[in-house]
């Protein structure tokens, strides 16, 4: 058997092993121990010469050789499964680079001509180590341009939100004010009022008429004030008449009892506690019964498939009012030319936002000539001229409501609780009458 004689540790090994005929524990040797490396190789260079019968070799030796050498096959096989052409265990990495270079060639396909990169030439080092997989990104990432926002771009971000107030910034110690969410809540009623819009002239061809419904709204508006609901309920039963008259069209004879079934379904929507089917009876003086009253509500509720959730004007006019900072007496004015426009049958297809946005821009313009600000312009979503069209047609409504018959709006602000913006000289004032003129001359 042919040993390293440089090997002490092996040199004792077959001291051991020729004198007593068997295989006993090496003798250990701290100081002189070889990196797992070494062993392997001095392991591989030991070769047994079956003419020669010596003394067996160590087992543990032996062992210890098997197991390095099922683990360098496993690290091997290992390699041949990574290689990219599936090509012999010993491809080098020369063969690796250049299928990477001609993917990375076919993927640039935006490219006017082919570029043909000279081979790289690989250093013997490189050649002799085994192949490994690449981790280097194939296409080089592309970086995008900076965004512009120079001065001179009206579109740059800080110059157009420069004169616009963060509204809601002392608002968010109060968990009611949800000034986090709120613009989004905001955003969304905006989605609603576009899915449940009223169409212009929906009454065309059936009994019911435009000057029908008016009467009708203008004596719910009376039962509301007797009641003592809130404002919203009054909004919501408007809604709920228009859209299902829009769907379902109903004789003259049950316009009355398709308002105060509106009215009763607004209440339970709105109030905290309603009216009960009794008072809605009474103040019909009888003319339905109770089973009327709840067999109109289960057909105006399958008919809207439940949905009450349409956004109001009073909605929009808070959020309005907060942005324009304005005062308790312009906020009054625009709810008084809000609710006149619900006895209009031709303003049923304007939307709530907008016609909160343009009552408000009226009301600052009367009083005291206010401008419409970038902060309003950025919260309601309307410029003023964006608005111009609505002004003048509430300035016409306000000229005619001094000599319409349907007076419940009118004396309802008349009263100290409104502070008596029906009657204020401003609603007299020439700015009125000249933005009444500019929308019949448009007309």
């Amino acid at each position: 058997m042919a040993i390293n004689k440089e090997n002490p540790d092996l040199k004792a090994l077959t001291a051991k092993t020729n004198g007593l005929g068997l295989a006993a524990r090496p003798v250990s040797h701290a100081g002189q121990r070889s990196a797992l490396g070494d062993i392997r190789n001095k392991v591989s260079a030991i070769s047994i010469d079956t003419s020669k019968k010596q003394a067996a070799i160590k087992k543990e030796i032996v062992q210890l050789s098997n197991k390095l050498q099922s683990q360098q096959q496993s690290l091997q096989s290992q390699q041949q499964s990574l290689v990219l052409n599936k090509t012999k265990a010993t491809s080098s990495l020369k063969s690796l680079i250049e299928t990477q270079t001609d993917y990375a060639n076919h993927v640039h396909l935006d490219a006017e001509e082919p570029v043909h990169k000279p081979e790289p030439k690989m250093p013997e080092v490189l050649r002799s180590m085994p192949s490994q997989p690449s981790t280097v990104s194939l296409v080089p990432a592309t970086i995008p341009e900076c965004m512009d926002i120079s001065d001179d771009k009206p579109e740059a971000f800080s110059k157009a939100l420069l004169k616009v107030q963060d509204i809601d910034a002392n608002d968010k110690e109060n968990p009611q004010l949800v000034s986090e969410y709120v613009n989004d809540i905001y955003t969304y009623m905006r989605q609603l009022e576009e899915k449940y819009t009223v169409q212009q002239n929906y009454l065309e061809n059936q009994e019911v008429s435009g000057k029908m419904r008016a009467i009708l709204i203008d004596w719910l508006c009376q039962v509301h004030h007797r009641f003592h609901l809130l404002q919203e309920t009054l909004y919501l039963t408007v809604a709920i008449i228009d859209r299902f008259l829009q769907v379902c069209p109903v004789p003259r004879n049950k316009l009355q009892l398709v308002g105060v079934t509106c009215m009763l379904i607004a209440s339970k929507y709105e109030e905290m506690y309603a009216p009960e089917l009794a008072d809605f009876v009474y103040i019909t003086d009888n003319a339905y019964q109770k089973k009327d009253i709840r067999d109109m509500e289960a057909k105006i509720l399958r008919a809207l498939d439940f949905n009450m959730g349409k956004p109001l004007c009073l909605h929009f006019l808070r959020r309005d009012s907060k942005a324009g900072q304005v005062d308790a007496m312009k906020h009054t004015l625009a709810k008084y030319l809000m609710e006149l426009t619900i006895v209009e049958y031709d303003m049923v297809h304007y939307n709530p936002s907008e016609i909160a946005a343009g009552a408000l821009c009226l009301s600052m313009l009367i009083l005291d000539g206010t401008k419409w600000t970038d902060t309003l312009s950025h919260y309601s979503s309307y410029t003023e001229k964006d608005l111009a069209p609505m002004v003048h047609k509430l300035s016409t409504l306000v000229i005619k409501a001094d000599k319409s018959k349907l007076t419940a709006v009118r004396t309802k602000y008349a009263s100290s609780k409104f502070n008596k913006i029906s009657t204020i000289s401003e609603l007299q004032s020439q700015t009125l009458i000249d933005l009444a003129s500019a929308a019949e001359t448009a007309s």
